[in-house]
């Protein structure tokens, strides 16, 4: 019965809809075959009767749901599936009669949500203008979410099309907009962040579905590479993370992962000679204040065990991979003599002086790996033991917000930091706005949230431009 059930499973997460498929699959991958508990291939006809005879309607909606789970829980995680996960699963004996919503429909609620939540987060910006001016300071944050929707769109040329597209009677220039966001400081803009995220956090807190399950990712994202003059700008157009000759300004992120509704909670620009201790240190305290933290998630270039002794003076977990040196490339090598999948090991890493800071490190091989060397394998370090693991799989969701980011910022060649540092948050505000309203969309129309976006990045964009008050 075990059998039958694991190969119903493996029939349901590939979609296939006759046991043709899943017996030809068998005979092709004997290896899978007896991971599932048969010896050789299954009768088609036993498959058929199990499945439509022997199996209740209950069990068969159980392995439905599970595979589907599976799929959601892989595609979260960045693992390739075989099929797209249904939105929701229907049964034939389904009396509700719900159905998924259609598109005008979502646009509709997404129109009412998006424009709720501009009048509730907008208002933290401020350009500080004082009193009487003719052009109203939402036109501005219009006008920046309006460069947010065409790619690479700088403020002048943005500036002249948008008075075509505003139903507002003046609309700020290019040049002006600029200027204003000059005057702008990098701490006003990271305090002007932290209270619009605060706002945001304050409504899709409201919903069940808003998951608090503590789990952050920190990283760096570059900006294209700089080919200008940088004098004078040496501190901020630094070298970029793969340590070429080219040059970039930088950025730090910390962004809620899992379960949670993937919302980028602080940003801040990386200047030369900051440490990684102290760019995560900043950006955990800025998270530690706006929701519960439990577990840090970061890429191998915070490896330093500094960090790590920080992060575990906090009371907080971590998973990050480490760079191989020469003593774990050593132990890879071994591990593959011995066709071994994994292993741990305790180690103890020197602060200085006579303290230690004890991690576990993981080998783990890579599965369909292009190298026949101690490259199969990936070595993480953990505080927590070799559970947490699974959860690195969350770091996916910060490199793909990271491309919805920069396809968010306005174009400039400008060299104000503060400036570039105004596109890169304001274009992370524009990010949590957008996975924020589609939350909340989904929690409207179905009850559920799940991390394949029903709203559009494009239509939550042209709503906070064109259907509410702010452009």
């Amino acid at each position: 019965m075990q059998q039958l059930f694991r190969a119903s499973l493996l029939k349901e997460v590939y979609g296939w809809g006759h046991e043709t498929a899943l017996v030809e699959y068998l005979r092709q991958h004997s290896e899978i075959r007896r991971s599932l508990g048969f010896a050789s291939v299954p009768d088609q006809s036993t498959l058929w009767r199990s499945w439509n005879k022997r199996f209740s309607a209950d069990l068969r909606e159980t392995i439905e749901r599970t595979a589907r789970t599976i799929l959601v829980k892989a595609q979260n995680a960045g693992v390739a599936v075989p099929r797209a996960p249904e939105r929701k699963l229907q049964y034939h004996d389904d009396v509700s009669g719900e159905t998924d919503p259609d598109d005008q429909t979502v646009l509709e609620e997404a129109a009412k949500i998006s424009d709720h939540v501009s009048r509730v987060v907008f208002p933290a910006f401020s350009l500080d203008r004082g009193e009487g001016c003719e052009i109203h300071e939402n036109a501005y944050w219009g006008l920046q979410t309006y460069l947010g929707l065409r790619e690479r769109l700088a403020a002048n040329e943005g500036a002249r099309s948008f008075v075509y597209e505003s139903t507002r009677d003046r609309t700020p220039l290019g040049h002006a907009h600029r200027e204003h966001i000059r005057n702008l400081s990098v701490d006003q803009v990271r305090e002007m962040y932290r209270q619009a995220i605060t706002r945001l956090l304050s409504e899709v807190a409201e919903t069940e579905q808003f998951f608090r399950d503590g789990i952050v990712a920190i990283d760096i994202t570059e900006a294209d590479p700089f080919t200008g003059d940088r004098t004078g700008h040496e501190d901020e157009i630094i070298g970029t993370k793969e340590k070429t000759d080219e040059y970039a300004y930088q950025w730090a992120t910390i962004q809620l992962v899992g379960n949670a509704v993937p919302l980028v909670l602080d940003a801040r620009p990386v200047r030369k000679g900051e440490s990684r201790k102290e760019i995560v240190e900043d950006l955990l305290d800025s998270a530690e204040e706006l929701v519960h933290v439990d577990n840090v998630l970061m890429d191998r270039e915070f490896d330093s065990q500094h960090v790590l002794e920080m992060i575990s003076q906090r009371g907080l977990s971590y998973v990050v991979p480490k760079r191989m040196q020469t003593s774990e490339k050593a132990q890879a090598k071994r591990l593959l003599q011995r066709d071994q999948d994994r292993y741990e090991t305790d180690r103890k890493l020197h602060l200085g002086k006579n303290e230690w800071h004890e991690t576990t490190l993981v080998y783990r091989r890579k599965e369909n790996s292009e190298h026949d060397d101690h490259r199969q394998y990936s070595v993480f370090m953990t505080n927590r033991g070799s559970g947490h693991l699974t959860e690195y799989g969350y770091r996916w969701e910060i490199e793909s917000g990271y491309r919805s980011i920069k396809r968010f910022m306005a174009a400039t060649t400008s060299k104000n930091f503060g400036l570039r540092f105004f596109y890169f948050a304001f274009a992370c505000l524009l990010y949590s706005i957008w996975r924020a309203v589609d939350l909340l969309v989904q929690v409207e129309l179905t009850d559920e949230y799940e991390h394949s976006p029903m709203v559009t990045a494009d239509n939550t964009l042209t709503l906070l431009k064109k259907e509410t008050g702010i452009g």
